[in-house]
């Protein structure tokens, strides 16, 4: 159930292409990559993670993607890449409702890049306003208690 149209998409993920990834050349196995996940979402303080699951040969025109239930990689992911996902995951609900690229999606990817990618907020934010990204920076996932969520950051 996406509701409306993904008005940050293209915003997100050029300031992605020109923000992120130039500063975070390390890659994940696939084989690697349940593990973090875990590990990821068991120190947000949450349970069940999405299960890992290999990206279909045929989607040729995406790295990856993700939802509350499933992330679906390549054989190698861009650790910013495991991020943008796992932030899919943490902003959708197993029934398909999705923030998709928005304001809430923006929030918790930054929290993701601060926390395991060291990359400063001020900076972030900064950035993301000057592409026209909202970001609500009191996201959390949309399946949880917020006071036991915000007791892990």
């Amino acid at each position: 159930m996406m509701t409306g149209r993904d008005e940050q998409r293209s915003r997100v993920y050029a300031w992605e292409d020109e923000m992120v990834v130039p500063r975070d050349p390390s890659l994940i196995a696939y084989g690697a990559a349940q593990g973090m996940v875990d590990a990821i979402w068991s120190e947000l303080g949450l349970r069940y993670p999405p299960r890992v699951e290999p990206l279909p040969k045929q989607a040729t025109t995406r790295m990856a993607d993700g939802s509350r239930l499933t992330l679906r990689l390549p054989a190698q992911t861009p650790s910013w890449c495991l991020l943008h996902e796992l932030a899919h995951a943490l902003t959708s609900t197993h029934d398909g409702h999705s923030d998709q690229h928005g304001p809430v999606f923006a929030g918790i990817y930054v929290q993701l890049l601060v926390r395991y990618l060291r990359l400063p907020q001020p900076w972030l934010l900064a950035t993301l306003e000057s592409a026209d990204v909202q970001v609500d920076m009191r996201a959390q996932p949309l399946f949880v208690d917020t006071a036991a969520f915000q007791a892990q950051l």
